[in-house]
């Protein structure tokens, strides 16, 4: 594989691995299946997995990782640099924004 095709299979798994782990640790999911699934794995081994976005990077990255890489030594390493590079861009993204409704006053003015 030549260093342009390894870079830009390397950059889509990377959005591939932090994409997976995201969904699975953060978001609702489609038709809320993803928090029906935690909820449903409760506190066991993968309920705390899946709780843990750099938990579930290193095993989300392991088979993104054939993807990539060719050889078991390079296997490995781009393996761990896929769960480090989902983390780094988890790490770099905002927290996300919560809007709650404002209590109504009395009398309904909120101008006071």
């Amino acid at each position: 594989m030549d260093p342009s095709q390894f870079w830009i299979r390397f950059f889509l798994a990377t959005l591939v691995t932090w994409r997976v782990c995201h969904l699975l640790a953060a978001e609702d999911g489609p038709a809320d299946v993803v928090v029906r699934l935690r909820r449903w794995l409760g506190a066991s081994v993968f309920g705390q997995l899946i709780d843990c976005f750099a938990c579930l990077s290193v095993w989300v990255a392991i088979p993104i990782a054939f993807f990539v890489a060719e050889g078991a030594l390079n296997l490995v390493i781009t393996w761990l640099a896929l769960s480090g590079a989902a983390l780094l861009l988890e790490r770099m993204s905002p927290e996300p924004v919560v809007i709650e409704r404002m209590p109504e006053s009395s009398t309904g003015d909120l101008r006071q």
